[in-house]
């Protein structure tokens, strides 16, 4: 088993990698010195019928006292709807704050579940145990919680962090093809930013990854949740560079939105942001071609579709919605070389309109 420790000021907390820990969620949350309490597991029907009664099992044998609510999968039900549904299960099943709130599911049950969470009785103790890639590597680590609203995806959330991460290489064995590859997208996502020699693996065993090789996946999703691990360690509250974890983001998001968060996925808006991103460093002169077509060969062997098909204006519309513009002033994150990025403010809607208009 690997553990990371994310070191923070206040509610640190470590992220445990394995294969096989759905089954010893338990026995794990009392080494973590949390007492036997009322605990609310939240998943998706889909999890929900491979490892439910896996987790819910894991909990009780350890005298935790376990109910189960499950949602509709789809990034459509990370709702204030959705949410209100879920704060009424807290009370049915009379949660107080020395309770838990389990989160076992992909990107979506872990964002609304850590909302719930963070918001109910100004905040209960929740665990992430992500099943899918993306969650792993990504949205299960650094407290990052929310719902979407109509005119903008995570608008509405705070900064919560988990008492613990739990991930099992297991699960990927029963995720869609397609999600693995979603997820796979921000595994090379911190290669752009913070580690060329883990783009490099991902060139060189995207293979192994696919055909979920048990090293090849430990590898990456050790090296992505250190990556993110340092970087929320460094800047909690992503005053400043914890900023670079956008990248692809801001233009990513924006499809989401303009699609109602139906068409795409969250992992394949994010590679169609990530190079427009790069289009428009190349338009800066900030960096070269060849840092495009690094990631475009990647992403078409991974067979992302890779055109929104979208309003050039309507994009740049809700981009100046994002929570991340500062003073009406659009912020990216721009590549300068595979393994180190800019956050930039400098980008005019002129060079948007340039990209955005050729595509990819």
């Amino acid at each position: 088993m690997r553990t990371i420790r994310v070191n923070l000021s206040a509610n640190g907390y470590n992220i445990y990698i394995d294969k096989g820990i759905v089954e010893k969620i338990g026995e794990l949350l009392v080494e973590e010195k949390k007492e036997p309490c009322k605990t609310l597991l939240i998943t998706d029907k889909n999890v929900e019928k491979i490892y439910g009664n896996a987790v819910s099992e894991s909990l009780r044998r350890k005298k935790f006292d376990v109910s189960l609510v499950s949602i509709d999968p789809g990034e459509e039900q990370k709702s204030l709807e959705t949410a209100g549904m879920l704060y009424h299960a807290c009370f049915d099943r009379k949660l107080d704050r020395n309770s838990l709130i389990v989160a076992l599911g992909g990107g979506v049950v872990g964002d609304i579940g850590g909302f719930v969470a963070s918001t109910f009785m100004r905040g209960i103790p929740f665990i992430q145990a992500p099943t899918s890639l993306l969650a792993q590597v990504d949205s299960s680590i650094g407290g990052k919680v929310a719902v979407n609203h109509p005119k903008g995806k995570n608008m509405i959330g705070s900064f919560y962090q988990p008492m613990a991460v739990f991930i099992d290489t297991g699960t990927l064995s029963t995720l869609p093809a397609i999600e693995l590859v979603a997820g796979l997208v921000e595994v090379i996502k911190y290669g752009v930013i913070k580690d060329e020699k883990l783009f490099e693996y991902i060139e060189k065993s995207l293979h192994e990854i696919v055909q979920l090789n048990y090293g090849a996946l430990l590898n990456i999703i050790d090296t992505s949740c250190q990556i993110k691990a340092n970087v929320v360690a460094e800047d909690e509250k992503e005053k400043h560079i914890r900023a670079i974890l956008n990248y692809g983001h801001t233009i990513g998001h924006a499809i989401e939105t303009l699609t109602d968060y139906k068409k795409y996925r969250h992992g394949e808006a994010v590679a169609m942001g990530m190079l427009y991103a790069t289009k428009i460093a190349i338009e800066m002169g900030l960096t070269n071609n060849a840092v495009y077509e690094r990631q475009r060969t990647l992403f078409t062997k991974m067979g992302l579709s890779l055109n929104p098909g979208l309003d050039t204006g309507d994009i740049i519309k809700i981009l100046y919605t994002d929570k991340k513009t500062v003073a009406g002033r659009l912020r990216f994150i721009l590549p300068l070389r595979i393994g180190e990025v800019i956050i930039s403010d400098k980008v005019t809607e002129d060079v948007l309109y340039k990209v955005l208009r050729h595509g990819k």
